[in-house]
C-alpha cells in the first residue's frame, strides 16, 4: 500500500496544524535538504511547452529516496475557471523502487514556495525589515504573507494587482490575520518604504514589474513570478547593481531573472549561503534578489515532511496503487 493525502486530506491537516506551523516545518525540511547539496541527483525540470502553458516533471534522489513532481503553468487558465498551478507528488524507495507517499501538491506548492521564499529573505533582507510590497495577489499570496510574517516579522503589506477582484479576495483572507494592509492603485506605489518586495505575476512575456527607479538602497526583492523561458519581471538594470541568489543554476539560466544576463555575470546558489560557504546579505546597502524558479529538493524536502507528520495518522490513507501478487512471477494470476 501507497500512504496518501489527499486534497481534502491536506487541508484538514493544514487546519488542525496551523499554516504558519506547517510553513515553518517545511522551511526546516528544505533547510536540512539544502545543506546536504552534494547528496541529491539534480537536473533542469523536464518540460514540455505548448502555446497556451507548460507541464513538467520535476525528478531528484538522494540515494535512498527517488521524488518526483508533476506539475503545470498555463496563465490563461484564471479566465475558464480553473487553476494556473496544479500538481501532485511522489516519494520511492529507491533499494526496491517502491512508491512510498503519492500527495496532492496543488495547495502543497504554494506552501513550499513560500515557505522558500522567507527561508531564503532570513538570509537575504535586512533583519529589521517589517515592510512588504506584493506585486501580484493571486493564488500564492497568501501563503507568502504567512510565511514572511513568521519567519523574518513582516507585519505591513503594501499590495496592488491590475485586477481589482484578486486584491479584494486577498483582503478578505487576510483580515485578522495581524497584518497593516495598504492597497494600491500602481505597483510603484507599493514600493514606498518597503523593505522587501514581492513579485509574482502570470504573464508569459517578459515584463518589468520592477523598474530600476522603484528599487532603493537595502531593499531585497523575492522574485517568484518567472517560471518559464522569456518570462521576466525585473528591468535588466536592477539585476545588474543587485547581488543575486538562485537555486539551481542550471535551471535559474533557462527561467529564471538572470536569462537576461550574460552567463559569466556573478550568481550564488542560495544552499551555499546555508551552509556558510557564501555570505547572504553583506550591508544593509545591499540591494538582494532571490531569483527563485522553484526546484525539485524543494517539493522533495516539502513531501518528506508531510509524509513524516501523517503517517499513522487520520490525514492519510492506504492507496491500492500497485499489483501485488502473491507470486511475484505471476501477475496474470491476479486477475483470477
Amino acid at each position: 500500500m501507497v500512504q496518501f493525502v489527499s486534497v481534502e486530506n491536506m487541508i484538514a491537516l493544514i487546519q488542525d496544524k496551523g499554516i504558519e506551523n506547517i510553513i515553518m516545518g517545511v522551511a526546516e525540511a528544505i533547510e536540512d535538504d539544502f545543506k546536504r547539496w552534494p547528496d541529491f541527483e539534480k537536473q533542469p525540470r523536464i518540460a514540455s511547452h505548448s502555446a497556451l502553458g507548460v507541464i513538467e516533471l520535476m525528478p531528484t534522489c538522494d540515494g535512498v529516496t527517488y521524488g518526483f513532481k508533476y506539475v503545470n503553468g498555463h496563465p490563461l487558465n484564471r479566465d475558464i475557471g480553473k487553476q494556473t498551478v496544479t500538481g501532485f507528488g511522489v516519494l520511492a524507495d529507491v533499494e526496491t523502487g517502491y512508491p512510498q507517499f503519492l500527495s496532492e501538491m496543488t495547495i502543497l506548492t504554494a506552501i513550499r514556495t513560500a515557505a522558500m521564499s522567507a527561508l531564503a529573505a532570513k538570509y537575504l533582507a535586512r533583519t529589521d525589515s517589517k515592510v512588504m510590497a506584493m506585486i501580484g495577489t493571486g493564488c500564492q499570496a497568501e501563503f507568502q504573507a504567512h510565511a514572511f510574517k513568521v519567519m523574518t516579522g513582516v507585519s505591513s503589506l503594501r499590495i496592488y494587482d491590475i485586477d481589482d477582484a484578486a486584491m479584494d479576495k486577498f483582503e478578505r483572507n487576510m483580515k485578522g490575520k495581524g497584518f497593516d494592509i495598504i492597497r494600491c492603485d500602481n505597483a510603484q506605489k507599493t514600493l514606498i518604504g518597503a523593505d522587501i518586495v514581492t513579485t509574482c505575476t502570470a504573464d508569459k512575456r517578459q515584463a518589468k514589474i520592477l523598474t530600476e527607479n522603484m528599487v532603493g538602497q537595502g531593499m531585497h526583492i523575492n522574485a517568484i513570478g518567472g517560471d518559464c523561458p522569456g518570462k521576466t519581471e525585473l528591468e535588466k538594470s536592477i539585476l545588474l547593481k543587485s547581488d543575486i541568489f538562485v537555486e539551481y543554476p542550471e535551471q535559474t539560466w533557462i527561467e529564471g531573472e538572470i536569462q537576461q544576463l550574460d552567463k559569466n555575470h556573478p550568481i550564488t546558489e542560495i544552499w551555499k549561503v546555508f551552509t556558510g560557504e557564501a555570505k547572504g546579505r553583506k550591508n544593509n546597502g545591499q540591494i538582494t534578489v532571490f531569483d527563485s524558479v522553484g526546484f525539485a529538493i524543494e517539493d522533495f524536502s516539502a513531501l518528506r515532511y508531510i509524509m513524516d507528520i501523517t503517517k499513522e495518522t487520520v490525514f492519510a490513507e492506504d492507496m491500492d496503487l500497485l499489483a501485488l501478487p502473491e507470486n511475484p512471477k505471476d501477475l496474470f494470476g491476479l486477475l483470477g
